[in-house]
């Protein structure tokens, strides 16, 4: 990502209408297919994958996660392509192994091995942290839209920060841990508010304000090193992009594109509003803490915080918000058919939270995870 001597206003500006990139980084838990407890599989499974599969992995933190990432795409229809083709090699990987490949946001059973996947980063992260770098694993997907300068991106990520929220009641999927319905939609976003450097960004001035603020948690000991900020939404490290962290694993590909192309959309409705110098949103950071717990809490299952006026909205009624305020950029990224069609499929099938928790109660929690673990290669 680059700096440029241009304001990022300007940099908006030049961004307005061309189709910004999109890519998605998947993770996805490994499950043995009797017990259901996480198998500590991943390196077994990346050796399964095809050559030209296995370029698309990534070791995780745990030995039961297999990651897989997409190419930059322009057209969600190409994403959804390639996150399809990911997940059946992924699977047909894990099946060759003796595990399931399933999408869910939190272990639902239990992680009999608990240790750290043996890189010098993965020990040095869990030496640090202590016994949180030790739960049983989460997987989440973030979202990558292509953003190539970094005053810019960062102005973005300020501007995108209420609606975030949203996202993560859209994506709840993880209802289990330790086998029992922890009464949360996505168990992941309550579980992470254990590590000091997750959560919503803090709002930042610049690039040297990012650098400085940065500086100061690694100082005090909260981050580890400049690597540990993994906020909601953050300038990516090692890409040109805005890089969006807030969802649990989506249960099939097609859930994942709606979120993505929302995603999209959001990063481009901030850079427009940056290039017409409309000031950004800024909520109070105890309310925008809290709309995240809510949303983590209640899924679409109720209301949620509505960051504009500080008051719960049904959580439906804020997602038809959301898609009205980003609704100029689903039109001109030609996004807009592919996912009012996916949130109406959502919103008359539920979260994945709400269909682990039917079919759970009625087939038992391995049925769930069995009919989850088949949505996870084929939808």
């Amino acid at each position: 990502m680059t700096l440029t001597a241009l304001s990022p206003a300007e940099v908006a500006r030049s961004l307005a209408e061309p189709t910004l990139t999109v890519g998605v980084e998947e993770e996805f838990l490994l499950l043995e297919p009797h017990s259901w407890q996480n198998a500590p599989l991943a390196a077994a499974a990346r050796d399964a994958l095809p050559a030209d599969l296995r370029e698309r992995s990534r070791v995780e933190f745990r030995s039961s996660m297999l990651e897989m990432v997409s190419p930059v795409c322009t057209r969600l229809r190409e994403l959804q392509g390639t996150l399809r083709q990911n997940r059946s090699a992924a699977g047909a990987a894990a099946e060759s192994v003796g595990a399931r490949l399933v999408a869910v946001g939190a272990t639902p059973v239990g992680e009999p091995d608990l240790e750290v996947v043996d890189t010098p980063r993965f020990r040095a992260i869990a030496r640090h942290y202590g016994p949180i770098a030790h739960d049983p694993a989460l997987c989440g997907f973030h979202v990558h839209v292509g953003v190539p300068d970094r005053e810019l991106a960062i102005q973005v990520c300020n501007a995108i920060r209420p609606w975030l929220p949203a996202l993560q009641a859209l994506t709840a999927n993880s209802p289990f841990s330790a086998g029992a319905d922890t009464g949360h939609a996505s168990w992941r976003g309550i579980a992470l508010e254990r590590w000091p450097s997750l959560g919503p960004a803090p709002y930042l001035d610049s690039s040297a304000h990012y650098e400085r603020v940065v500086g100061e948690l690694v100082a005090t000991g909260v981050m580890l090193d400049a690597s540990m900020v993994l906020w909601w939404a953050r300038p990516s490290s090692r890409y040109p992009t805005v890089e969006i962290r807030v969802a649990d694993v989506g249960p099939t590909a097609a859930e994942t594109v709606v979120v993505a192309g929302l995603a999209r959309a959001l990063v481009a409705t901030a850079i427009a509003d940056i290039a017409a110098d409309r000031e950004p949103l800024v909520p109070p950071e105890h309310l925008l803490r809290a709309a995240h717990w809510n949303a983590a809490r209640a899924g679409l299952g109720g209301t949620l915080l509505d960051l504009r006026t500080h008051a719960p909205r049904p959580a439906w009624d804020l997602i038809g918000d959301l898609v009205a305020t980003v609704g100029d950029a689903l039109d001109r990224h030609g996004d807009r058919p592919d996912v009012e069609a996916g949130l109406a499929r959502l919103r008359e099938h539920g979260t994945g939270a709400d269909r682990q928790r039917r079919a759970a109660a009625a087939h038992g929690l391995p049925g769930a995870l069995a009919a989850l673990a088949e949505a996870t290669v084929s939808g």
